[in-house]
């Protein structure tokens, strides 16, 4: 390829020694380099009978096809810069079981444009499955809840979200602004399965306890459908980071005094040779919509009403 690009050189000069003076080399190497190329060939390139250069029959023919060739090579070379920088290829991404349908909209649309060549293969996983896929290749990277074991991994932007209570429309606690932990004491509590995310349901539990909230029993739904049932048919309070459950008007949503839970989620990938070079900025995509999210979220009335008020959108917080 080094000597095509000096033939067409010398081809459009028609001249050496301006040809050498424009690849910025001395004369005779660049002369060395085309009888090469022509022995290679088996063919002479130019004529250099009288007192010019011209192209010969068999150099004016390879002209053409050098060109195509040296631009192919440039592709060639761009689309591997592409991939290397994450712009090309699959990107295996691993997502919680609860991310509403508007975010994923958003993330697959926000990676669309930031590489349009990329295909993300989204997979609806538990932060412990996500972990375990991690570290077996099975998943270039996926949005975990934390606290997790990030010893061989490398992990991108947090995402803080704020999480309520949801309680059946009929509690007295409903008719409240906002609800300290400790006047849950005495409900049962509607969480999702400890494996799903161990260190995020140990958070829970041990802040619960702190903030003198000891659940009567532990009831577990990994369906936000069964979890709903559960907290309308009066057996436990759910925590939560939407408003209020739309489909179901007879749960209410009330902020949590003192904001004492706090759901944080955020990209990670595998460390060294593992890591997808796209990893790092899916995560910081992923951050992104996330917060723009949850601020969109609150601006559309996470502000409560009175018990009486008209449902608004929710979504329950898995592992």
């Amino acid at each position: 390829m080094r000597h095509l690009r000096l033939f067409v050189t010398v081809a459009d000069e028609l001249h050496f020694s301006r040809a050498a003076e424009r690849l910025g080399m001395a004369q005779p190497p660049l002369s060395q380099a085309i009888r090469r190329l022509e022995k290679e060939l088996g063919a002479e390139l130019f004529d250099r009978s009288g007192r010019g250069v011209r192209l010969s029959a068999a150099g004016a023919a390879l002209l053409e096809e050098a060109h195509e060739l040296l631009a192919r090579e440039e592709r060639l070379r761009t689309l591997a810069r592409r991939a290397a920088g994450g712009g090309l290829g699959t990107l295996r991404a691993g997502v919680p079981p609860d991310t509403a349908a508007a975010v994923l909209s958003a993330l697959l649309a926000a990676c669309a444009e930031h590489a349009p060549g990329l295909s993300v293969d989204l997979q609806e996983v538990t932060t412990e499955e996500q972990l375990r896929l991690l570290s077996s290749g099975g998943l270039d990277i996926g949005l975990v809840h934390h606290p997790v074991d990030a010893t061989e991994l490398r992990l991108g932007p947090e995402v803080s979200l704020d999480l309520g209570v949801v309680l059946p429309r009929t509690s007295p606690l409903a008719g409240l602004p906002e609800v300290t932990l400790g006047e849950l004491s005495g409900h049962d509590l509607v969480l999702f399965p400890r494996a799903h995310a161990p260190g995020w349901y140990d958070r829970i539990l041990d802040v619960c306890r702190a903030g003198g909230f000891v659940p009567g029993r532990l009831r577990h739904a990994s369906n936000p459908e069964f979890l709903l049932a559960l907290v309308t048919a009066g057996h436990g309070v759910a925590f939560d980071r939407g408003p209020v459950a739309r489909k179901e008007p007879r749960v209410a949503w009330r902020p949590l005094a003192g904001r004492p839970l706090t759901l944080r989620i955020g990209g990670a990938w595998p460390t060294g040779r593992a890591a997808h070079p796209a990893a790092r900025r899916f995560a910081e995509l992923a951050a992104d919509v996330l917060a723009r999210d949850h601020r969109a979220t609150r601006g559309r009335g996470a502000a409560p009403g009175p018990p009486d008020d008209s449902p608004r959108p929710w979504s329950v917080v898995y592992g």
